[in-house]
């Protein structure tokens, strides 16, 4: 009985493992509508696993995005490259004429080529794309599927050069930024007092805007706690609104929060709770709309690489704001001068208050992708269901925004002039970048700071 047993094992195992072997992926894979936004998931995944930063996530998504597309461009007609209008890339490869190529596959090994390299959660994104790559290998021939790949990763590479040279590796070791004791500047805010968060980034190298300094914001009021004056007013009003929140008005403030790491105590115990960024939100609102409306992959692979543009250029403006104005948070001027034992709903950032960076970076997105989608595109936005289990429904792109900058007061982590001048800020880069890359596309976005400040005072 023994032996027979085992030979029944033996015949009946390597013949399972034929079955396996001969079982190809969905043919629809070669031409998949959701394939890129689904490496988009993997990657804003690993990003909020690895606590990157706002302004470092934007890095990763900007050149991920535009490998993707600079490889995913040739299967259609009309789609120029991004790279030669933008500062500091190499020469971009082209594909071999007369030859097969499936262009989704070699976005996709474009795109962890660039991903792969700059996060640390490498391993996560690899198990995943070997998945992809295996099935995109069980369907195509072998040379157009070697041929697509190295295509792919030549281009990533390409791409991942430029990283090099942007200034972000010299930036890691220059000084850290500790706060000021002058009147009206920033200093470390409570609960945990750290210093100030890519003090440096204003110094990075710009994708679309020749310099960081090319777009600035509207100044911040003058430091002053006479109550009469604008200073003082705005921060009053943090006050006011803070003590008095409507349960609305607290879920607007939490759900736009996006804070990539939030420490939470509990008595001597410390913990952090992960979340995705603001620009890994607007990441999310990009693939929702590209699915609404049913993109193929080469435009989809577009809109991404336009918003993270935008998104990259209006963080890097912002920062060198944030470090130059050097504007003190309204926790300090409250505990300081009206109400020492006030705490804000939300944990504030470490870094200065003006411009407010989650509003520049609403604007921006919204700005660019009403340009592509309409300024009356109604959405429900899921992308943070998984990480806060909420979502919340928009009549526009440039109303989410809106809700995003007035999120930060709620929040009592901003002040009003902040979020106005971010908001600013944000629809001018991204003007910018419609003019170099949408010039021709749908009527021009509404000006979301204008409807910002009219919203700000119906509330």
């Amino acid at each position: 009985m023994r032996t027979r047993l085992l030979w029944l094992v033996i015949v009946i195992a390597p013949f399972s493992c034929n079955q396996k072997q001969q079982q190809k992926a969905d043919p629809k894979l070669l031409t998949d509508r959701n394939l890129l936004h689904n490496h988009m998931h993997q990657l804003t995944e690993v990003i909020i696993h690895d606590m990157f930063s706002p302004p470092v996530s934007s890095r990763i998504y900007s050149y991920s995005s535009l490998a993707a597309y600079e490889a995913i461009r040739f299967d259609k007609e009309g789609y120029p490259s991004l790279v030669k209008d933008l500062h500091g890339f190499p020469q971009m490869p082209v594909p071999e004429k007369n030859k097969n190529y499936n262009y989704l596959l070699a976005a996709t090994k474009a795109f962890f080529t660039v991903a792969e390299k700059i996060t640390f959660s490498a391993d996560t994104l690899d198990n995943y794309q070997k998945r992809v790559l295996g099935d995109f290998q069980s369907l195509l021939d072998e040379e157009t599927y070697e041929r697509s790949i190295a295509f792919g990763s030549s281009v990533g590479q390409t791409i991942f050069e430029r990283t090099k040279t942007d200034n972000y590796k010299e930036t890691r070791g220059m000084p850290k930024f500790l706060g000021s004791e002058e009147e009206g500047k920033w200093r470390p805010t409570p609960s945990d007092y750290f210093d100030a968060l890519e003090p440096n980034w204003g110094k990075i190298m710009p994708l679309a805007l020749d310099s960081a300094a090319q777009i600035k914001c509207p100044a911040p009021p003058t430091y002053s706690l006479d109550k009469e004056s604008l200073f003082y007013t705005t921060v009053n009003e943090v006050y006011h609104i803070g003590t008095h929140l409507t349960e609305e008005q607290r879920e607007i403030a939490k759900y736009w929060d996006d804070n990539p790491f939030v420490l939470e105590h509990s008595g001597h115990l410390m913990f952090g709770n992960k979340k995705i960024t603001p620009v890994g939100h607007w990441i999310g609102i990009t693939g929702i709309a590209c699915k609404m409306k049913n993109l193929d992959p080469v435009e989809s692979a577009k809109i991404y690489a336009l918003t993270s543009i935008g998104m990259f250029d209006v963080v890097i403006s912002c920062w060198r704001e944030k470090f130059i104005r050097n504007v003190i948070r309204p926790v300090t001027v409250i505990n300081d001068a009206i109400d020492n034992n006030w705490i804000p709903l939300l944990q504030t950032p470490p870094f200065p208050e003006h411009s407010s960076g989650h509003s520049g970076i609403s604007a921006s997105a919204a700005t660019i992708l009403t340009r592509r989608f309409g300024e009356n595109f109604a959405f429900e936005d899921t992308s943070d269901l998984a990480y806060i289990g909420m979502r919340r429904r928009f009549k526009s792109f440039i109303s989410a925004a809106q809700e995003a900058s007035l999120s930060r007061v709620y929040g009592g982590i901003h002040y009003r002039t902040g979020v106005d001048a971010g908001a600013e800020q944000g629809k001018d880069v991204a003007k910018y970048v419609i003019d170099k890359f949408l010039p021709n596309s749908t009527k021009p976005a509404k000006d979301i700071a204008a409807e910002a400040k009219r919203n700000s005072t119906a509330n």
